[in-house]
């Protein structure tokens, strides 16, 4: 077995891992009806076993992509542009953590958008302008939205901080 089919193996068998041990995880929590605080658990849980699944059974067939080499420079042209971006990723764990730190006292809308939005401008590539006004406004629906969702569906109570409501 070739090198790339056994890196899929490993990934789908992860997955498939990670998903039967969240789920089993989510079987210990309360229950108070039908829909509750459990179902979005329950539901990703699922999906990551049906994904892992997947990933396992089409790895059985898989060949690695075909790579084209770039004339100028003899390497192959998919390495070069997926060379991984190390500073996007500390940027986003930088905000995770402040975002973490913040959240009880400052409380989670306000939180939430200003993440969302610093977020979008991190992953925003560097070729191309931000579009801020947009940022904004998804950041600020999107935050309500959850907000209000686990606070009126889910009758579970988000830090609100700031806003004491």
């Amino acid at each position: 077995m070739d090198t790339y089919k056994r890196k899929e193996l490993l990934i789908g068998a992860l997955m498939l891992g990670a998903g039967l041990f969240y789920l089993f995880l989510t079987i210990n929590l309360p229950r108070k009806g039908s829909i509750d605080a459990s179902t979005v658990p329950y539901v990703l849980a699922a999906g990551l076993c049906l994904f892992g699944g997947l990933q396992l059974f089409l790895s059985r067939k898989a060949t690695p992509p075909e790579v084209e080499a770039d004339a100028e420079t003899d390497e192959p042209a998919q390495q070069a542009a997926s060379a991984p971006d190390y500073a996007t990723v500390c940027k986003t764990l930088g905000l995770v953590a402040v975002y973490i730190a913040l959240l009880e006292s400052v409380g989670f809308p306000i939180m939430t958008a200003l993440y969302l939005y610093v977020q979008f401008i991190v992953l925003t590539p560097l070729e191309q302008k931000a579009n801020h006004l947009l940022y904004a406004v998804i950041a600020l629906v999107s935050s309500a939205l959850i907000f209000v969702t686990f606070r009126q569906g889910f009758d579970l109570m988000l830090p609100t901080g700031l806003l004491n409501f």
